[in-house]
């Protein structure tokens, strides 16, 4: 399996009927000389960019009386809970123990039925499987699938499209279909670098290793970048097209969700912030003349806790 310009382009155009086209704006940042453009994905339907690749799996799909299941740390689940509601189909969704409530409820609003069991993503994965053998439904992987990560690189070819003269785009990772989407988009024409936080550092981890393998996620982002291992697929795509990591702390994420708050009134999940918190914190340091992109991909948190965070 191959992702490439065609297919995510096939996928826009599968998926231009129910996803946003979400804005970009320029904004200031100390330090950096240029204008920096962040991709507002946090305002995508289900409150993140899963929407796409859950789109791009399941529109057009015929779906049988067992319906639709997956395993997601929460924004996933929420983007399959919500796709599914829209096309008309059941969906059961396995989510950890360490899923945020506000993620949780909000795959709940959208009429899904919540399996919360396993520690981590990969133990609600295994669950996922399991029931997927015994019961027929059909499985929306999170991250490594070609369909997801059709759909995730949508996200570039849109973001190419609105800021054409970037020559740096940061972007979180987590299972990395966000990333590996959109670098298979760019490919070489533009430097893609992954955004880590220290705690789940899976990318810096496989690139080290020269093959995707196992961390054990904690921290702030777990519930969304909390992945045991990158996926295969866009790990093929790393090798190639992603130019660094960068890695970040729960400190500087927080930081980062506070200053998009009190600067553009963002509300952010720790995951979305996480790429602006390489550009304020020094994790990545542009050149002079170097226009960079930042995507804010999450806001799934809940108003008590970030209020918290703000007092």
């Amino acid at each position: 399996m191959t992702v490439t310009r065609d297919g995510i382009s096939q996928a826009a155009h599968r998926i231009a009927p129910f996803i946003r086209r979400t804005p970009v704006v320029d904004v200031k940042v100390e330090g950096v000389a240029l204008p920096v453009t962040l991709k507002l994905e946090l305002l995508q339907h289900s409150g993140s960019f899963k929407a796409r690749g859950a789109f791009n799996n399941l529109v057009g799909r015929a779906v049988g009386a067992g319906g639709v299941a997956t395993a997601s740390g929460g924004n996933h689940g929420a983007a399959v809970a919500y796709v599914c509601q829209q096309l008309g189909h059941a969906a059961k969704i396995f989510v950890p123990e360490i899923s945020s409530p506000a993620k949780v409820a909000r795959i709940a609003s959208y009429g899904a039925d919540i399996a919360q069991k396993g520690a981590n993503y990969n133990e609600a994965l295994g669950f996922c499987d399991a029931y997927i053998a015994g019961s027929g439904a059909i499985g929306v992987h999170a991250y490594d699938s070609q369909a997801t990560l059709e759909g995730q690189g949508t996200l570039g070819r849109e973001l190419e499209d609105q800021a054409p003269a970037l020559d740096t785009v940061l972007v979180a990772v987590g299972g990395g279909g966000l990333i590996g989407g959109i670098a298979a988009w760019y490919g070489s024409k533009i430097k893609v670098v992954g955004v880590e936080p220290i705690t789940c550092n899976t990318l810096q981890a496989a690139l080290t290793a020269g093959e995707p393998v196992p961390v054990k996620p904690s921290g702030l982002a777990a519930d969304s970048l909390g992945a045991t291992t990158v996926g295969s697929l866009m790990f093929d795509i790393a090798k190639h097209h992603i130019a660094r990591v960068a890695l970040v702390s729960d400190d500087e994420i927080r930081n980062a969700q506070r200053k998009l708050w009190r600067d553009m009134q963002l509300v952010t999940e720790p995951g979305g912030a996480a790429a602006f918190a390489a550009l304020l914190a020094g994790a990545y340091k542009p050149e002079k003349d170097e226009r960079v992109g930042v995507v804010v991909c999450g806001a799934n948190t809940s108003m008590d806790v970030f209020g918290k965070l703000l007092s």
